[in-house]
């Protein structure tokens, strides 16, 4: 019986090279490497606030068992930009008000990222689909809704000036 794998992934552009117990998740394993944007939400996949992107992809990593990501590429929401690199999601929230106590904002934005990495015309109906596995106790969305159109945007406007 394994009880602890070898598991090397990439989180936000760097190598990890960690040794944890079968049972461990990804969240727990990317709080562990000091990623603490990732929240702990529900712990059982309802609410969206751990949302992270494994090769693109948004997962929910407390249903995601680290070792499922070895040999794998992981973003957080760090991983898009900071302070002087904001992703156009980023700035949205932010000029839209679009976090209120912020909890799940970390989740809600890799989540509108891998939307809008596959529809980047999204309808209305497209980001309420893209974002249905991630929950807001605050804001009552609208204004996640229009910084997530407003992203769209300026993304379309960089891709056609590049």
């Amino acid at each position: 019986m394994i009880t602890e794998k070898r598991v090397d992934i990439q989180v936000n552009g760097q190598a990890c090279e960690i040794t944890v117990p079968a049972w461990r998740t990804l969240l727990e394993v990317l709080r562990e490497l000091g990623h603490k944007e990732v929240k702990c939400g529900c712990e059982k996949g309802d609410c969206g606030a751990c949302a992270v992107l494994l090769d693109g992809k948004v997962v929910d990593s407390c249903l995601t068992l680290a070792w499922n990501a070895a040999g794998r590429s992981v973003t957080t929401v760090q991983g898009l930009g900071g302070p002087d690199n904001a992703h156009p999601l980023q700035t949205a929230f932010i000029e839209h008000g679009s976090a209120q106590c912020g909890y799940c904002t970390p989740g809600m934005i890799m989540a509108a990222k891998a939307l809008l990495d596959d529809i980047p015309e999204p309808s209305l109906k497209d980001i309420k689909r893209g974002l249905s596995g991630n929950l807001c106790r605050c804001t009552g969305y609208t204004r996640i809704f229009s910084a997530i159109q407003a992203a769209a945007e300026t993304l379309r406007q960089q891709e056609t000036t590049s």
